[in-house]
């Protein structure tokens, strides 16, 4: 609660950053969106399924900048932290740079509850429990039988350690009493090639990489790892209603500001992507994306955030994995 407090007070300090003179004309030049990654990513085409709306309610471009200066972008987040707090360079702020990776890489140089005024949520994004057709599992309690049967720790696939799809493996141990050995892949093509050949039969993964397989039906789902199930799979059940109540590892994905960032716009940003996320090319696009959409205030970002950043490094804490 107190972390949650923290963040809550650094939006009600921005109402006094500027003076109101300087936040009457918002905006009044163009607006950079920076995603610190590369282009192409599920992280790109969030922010720009919203940019181009935004720049039509706001009158000026929204324009998106990818910034991939390392570090699972943490490098590029502490950029636009240390930067101006005027509203004209805004954070596509998701799950790695907010909540895993400043438990992953040795002083990324911000605090995510400090040095950021959250604007509000564009999605979340559920991870797919996938296994190779040539398994019998039926459901997760099936996986589970197997995995508490077996006599060595049971391999599960992942793309990379430290992503959500590794934790998500790792929650599913922690929580089903199973040992699991991660085998990370170097990204998620590489794990879905070899689902797809057989050579491990049980992997976590996104729903973007995850489809075409899945429409091939070369490769099977058993759950997808959010607590509501998927707009994409609506038939799919849940990890949380196959035996293991409350499990949840999604991917999130918002737009935040440096911290002191003028409440007025902070508020003013806030009601536009709520706005745009309300309309029905918005949410086709996202949903094709397999996430669902997630209209907040920035009270409630903030608080989304707190809890993502609480579990994430409680859980990478108790395996021991150490800051690169």
């Amino acid at each position: 609660m107190l972390r949650v407090a923290r963040c809550l007070l650094s939006l009600a300090l921005t109402a006094v950053a500027l003076p109101v003179h300087a936040q009457s004309g918002y905006p009044n030049k163009p607006i950079t969106l920076v995603v610190p990654l590369p282009p192409g990513g599920t992280n790109d085409i969030m922010a720009r399924a919203v940019a181009d709306k935004m720049s039509a309610a706001l009158g000026q471009q929204v324009v998106v900048e990818n910034r991939a200066s390392g570090g699972s972008g943490t490098v590029a987040t502490r950029a636009v932290a240390k930067g101006p707090a005027d509203g004209y360079t805004l954070l596509l702020a998701y799950t790695s740079t907010m909540a895993t990776g400043p438990h992953m890489f040795a002083n990324v140089g911000y605090d995510v509850r400090k040095d950021f005024a959250p604007i509000g949520m564009i999605g979340m994004a559920p991870t797919l429990l996938l296994v190779h057709p040539s398994v019998t599992y039926r459901n997760v309690g099936d996986l589970v039988a197997d995995m508490r049967a077996s006599k060595e720790p049971f391999q599960v696939g992942t793309p990379g350690v430290s992503t959500v799809n590794h934790l998500a493996a790792v929650l599913l141990g922690q929580q089903a009493g199973v040992k699991l050995q991660s085998i990370p892949y170097k990204g998620s093509q590489p794990l879905i090639t070899d689902l797809v050949g057989g050579h491990i039969k049980v992997g976590f993964n996104p729903i973007p990489v995850s489809r075409g397989a899945l429409e091939g039906k070369l490769i099977r789902a058993l759950a997808a790892t959010s607590l509501k199930r998927s707009s994409t799979f609506p038939d799919l059940p849940t990890i949380a209603e196959s035996g293991l109540p409350g499990f949840d590892a999604v991917l999130t994905y918002g737009i935040a500001a440096p911290a002191g960032t003028p409440r007025p716009i902070v508020d003013r940003l806030n009601k536009v992507l709520r706005d745009v996320l309300a309309t029905d090319e918005v949410k086709r696009r996202l949903i094709q994306e397999g996430a669902e959409p997630t209209p907040t205030t920035p009270e409630e970002h903030a608080a989304i955030i707190d809890r993502e950043e609480t579990k994430w490094s409680a859980l990478i804490k108790s395996i021991g994995l150490k800051p690169q």
